[in-house]
């Protein structure tokens, strides 16, 4: 764990976490259905992509498949949960996206904790993991919960403003 980056690929995905910790966290603040959230929603998700395959290029830390894998798995699957209404409007797309993508940027708040907290000395890998990731997912269904309603009511007067 001395280095942050082990090689290409390794730059190649912190590069790309640090782009979609800096559009997701902006999907989050801006206005949903904008025509700003949607160009930063696709910059997020090519981001996002590029972090999931290239994590399936980092075999560093275990020397094999890991846990890491197995989220960037569950990542992939949740942003593509995320996008596929959006992509074909299927019924309740709109539950779906908002629901989907919101967990998915809280996963990788998640992951950037887990990130963080291993790197401090003296702290043991996987109760860090574990203790990190539970903190972040705790705060975000609270915070889910709390703004959804608002988000909801955002996104559809500016639906409705958008059809007149």
């Amino acid at each position: 764990m001395n280095s942050l980056i082990h090689s290409t690929t390794g730059l190649i995905h912190l590069l790309s976490c640090l782009l979609a910790l800096v559009a997701g966290t902006s999907i989050l603040i801006l206005t949903k259905g904008s025509v700003m959230h949607k160009r930063i929603g696709y910059v997020y998700c090519l981001s996002m992509i590029i972090i999931n395959g290239t994590a399936f290029g980092l075999y560093h830390l275990f020397g094999k498949f890991g846990p890491f894998h197995f989220a960037a798995l569950i990542s992939a699957a949740t942003l593509a949960a995320g996008m596929i209404p959006v992509l074909f409007r299927t019924k309740s797309w709109l539950s779906l996206h908002f629901s989907f993508m919101y967990y998915s940027v809280i996963g990788l708040y998640a992951a950037f904790a887990s990130e963080i907290i291993v790197r401090i000395p003296g702290i043991s890998f996987g109760p860090a993991v574990g203790i990190a990731t539970a903190l972040v997912m705790m705060t975000a269904i609270y915070l889910f919960r709390s703004l959804s309603t608002k988000w909801t009511t955002q996104f559809s007067s500016h639906q409705a403003i958008k059809k007149i």
